[in-house]
């Protein structure tokens, strides 16, 4: 990409172009190419995320594949504790490695094979070993992205700006937001038959992958020494959470806030059963209209404050919840537009946490150490989350409504436990 056009779009797009943001000379030199790449290589990422999507498309999948309901009550749990729990030692070898982008570029790569493994297993396998096959990927997927989610951070706060990450990335899931709406509208309107149309998605998220991996290759990033950890090092980190009293209340506010990732699933059993087929293309259009809308939004507002984001993320993730319970209560869940509005706001509120929990911990880890706290805060919100999952799909049998009265208070807790944070941006 030639200079003068990164120049002229990263101009466009920052609203502080020329400040250091807290940067090396050198590095500065060469942001507003990295800044580009990063939202090239994070598009690609973002935009399999949504082809690739366990509570939605693979799910459909199993099913369609006669696998059984085990299998497709495993593929939640495994992807989200699969990506969380192993960072705390895989931060440690990251943390050893000069350049971090191999890391990241690595672990799109898993993903990307991952992804193409499931389309294999998904043409020539049927029935539970389907099943057990495709969740073993998926756990591959879920290990692979969480060397992406560790090494991250540590590369964007190498190579962009402090008060233009939030940018970055939002700018990031905005932009992916277009291929995974087409996706829902192919899959609303039955341009093809469906199997084919999730099978096709599956092989683009592959590549998507494999292509984002080659991006992040391309940026420039400085050598940093490191020293890596073994395992018992790697545990010790969990001392920060002791030790750090902002990171141990950032984790409790993040854990609060997983209910706005929890939910949405629930709010798939409240929609009818009659427009299953349109429903899920009304769903995972709903999800990627919210991306699109509010990305960018809650980007620039992380860049300026993403302390505040989380508060209003929390509240907004309340309101939805408690607007899926009028919908419940009215009798409207049936209706082909009320719970894909519901999962619209609850999805706004979910992308809010997303990008100010990434930028919030980024602008609050000291340099040296960010590596670490994103090891222990997501191994922490890892095991809060499967806690918390378990103990919502228990309260759920008894009473879904009920479950989404926790999450709701749960939301409204991560606001609060948010309110007692430090301002860490400039702004």
């Amino acid at each position: 990409m030639r200079a003068g056009v990164s120049d002229e779009l990263f101009e466009t797009l920052v609203e502080d172009p020329d400040e250091d943001g807290g940067l090396e000379a050198e590095a500065r030199e060469v942001e507003p190419e990295n800044f580009l790449r990063h939202i090239m290589a994070l598009s690609a990422s973002k935009v399999a995320d949504g082809l690739l999507n366990p509570k939605l498309v693979l799910s459909w999948l199993l099913a369609h594949l006669g696998a059984g309901p085990l299998w497709a009550g495993l593929l939640v749990p495994v992807r989200e504790a699969g990506a969380l729990l192993p960072q705390l030692f895989t931060a440690g070898r990251i943390h050893g490695m000069a350049r971090r982008k191999w890391a990241w570029a690595a672990g799109s790569a898993g993903q990307g094979i991952a992804a193409l493994g499931i389309v294999a297993a998904g043409l020539m396998l049927e029935g539970p070993v389907a099943g057990a096959v495709i969740v073993a990927l998926l756990g591959l997927l879920a290990v692979s992205r969480s060397v992406c989610s560790v090494s991250y951070k540590d590369v964007l706060g190498k190579t962009v700006g402090k008060s233009r990450r939030g940018t970055a990335t939002g700018a990031a899931a905005s932009m992916a937001s277009g291929a995974v709406i087409l996706f829902a509208l192919l899959l609303m309107f039955g341009a093809a038959e469906r199997f084919l149309l999730v099978i096709g998605a599956l092989v683009l998220a592959g590549v998507a992958w494999l292509g984002a991996a080659l991006v992040m290759s391309w940026v420039e990033e400085a050598a940093q020494e490191g020293e890596a950890m073994g395992a018992r090092a790697s545990i010790r980190q969990l001392r920060l959470l002791r030790e750090r009293p902002q990171l141990r209340r950032f984790v409790m506010a993040r854990g609060a806030l997983v209910g706005t990732a929890l939910a949405p699933p629930y709010l798939v059993l409240l929609a009818s059963e009659g427009n299953a087929a349109r429903q899920l293309g009304a769903l995972v259009l709903a999800s990627a209209l919210a991306s699109l809308l509010s990305s960018y939004v809650w980007g620039r507002l992380s860049d300026r404050s993403s302390r505040r984001v989380l508060i209003y993320a929390g509240i907004a993730g309340a309101v939805a919840m408690g607007l899926a319970l009028g919908v419940a209560a009215m009798g409207l869940s049936d209706t082909v537009w009320a719970i894909p509005g519901v999962l619209f706001v609850l999805m706004v509120a979910y992308h809010g946490v997303r990008s100010a929990r990434s930028t919030y911990l980024v602008d609050m880890a000291p340099v040296d150490e960010r590596a670490s706290y994103t090891a222990v805060s997501n191994t922490g919100v890892g095991v809060i989350l499967l806690a918390m999952g378990a103990v919502g799909a228990g309260v759920a049998s008894l009473s879904l409504p009920l479950a989404l009265g926790l999450y709701l208070v749960m939301s409204l807790a991560g606001a609060f436990w948010a309110r007692g944070l430090q301002e860490v941006e400039d702004g």
